[in-house]
């Protein structure tokens, strides 16, 4: 597994591009007032932010863990006992996603977005 996506909860978007601008993060999907993407400057990290109208209570992050062969990853972690809140489906915005909680509460999202994590048809060019 590669760990390279992290999402958090915004009050405000726009408000936020600025100071992760500011951080040196090159935004690379803008959907502003409601979703953005950046790429971080060093590696192959991507950092996205998404409008909520209330910031969630506890742990409101999502990890996500990119893995090539999703569906064999995840009847692999199965057959450990591991317990998914949603199996592999594939999403609007071009990812193939799983989602399971760990021990915390915390959202892990196992998924396989290929060239679109990056590069998807509506990126920011």
């Amino acid at each position: 597994m590669n760990l390279n996506q992290i999402t958090i909860p915004s009050l405000n978007v726009e408000k936020s591009v600025a100071f992760y601008k500011a951080l040196g993060l090159r935004l690379i999907v803008d959907s502003i007032p409601t979703y953005v993407r950046f790429e971080c400057p060093d590696g192959d990290a991507t950092f996205s932010i998404h409008k909520v109208d209330a910031l969630p209570r506890g742990n409101g992050i999502s990890i996500y863990f990119e893995h090539d062969d999703l569906d064999q990853l995840v009847a692999a972690l199965e057959q450990k006992g591991l317990v998914f809140d949603q199996l592999p489906e594939d999403k609007p915005w071009l990812w193939r996603e799983a989602h399971l909680k760990d021990p915390d509460g915390n959202t892990l999202i196992l998924y396989h977005a290929g060239a679109n994590r990056k590069n998807p048809p509506w990126r920011v060019v």
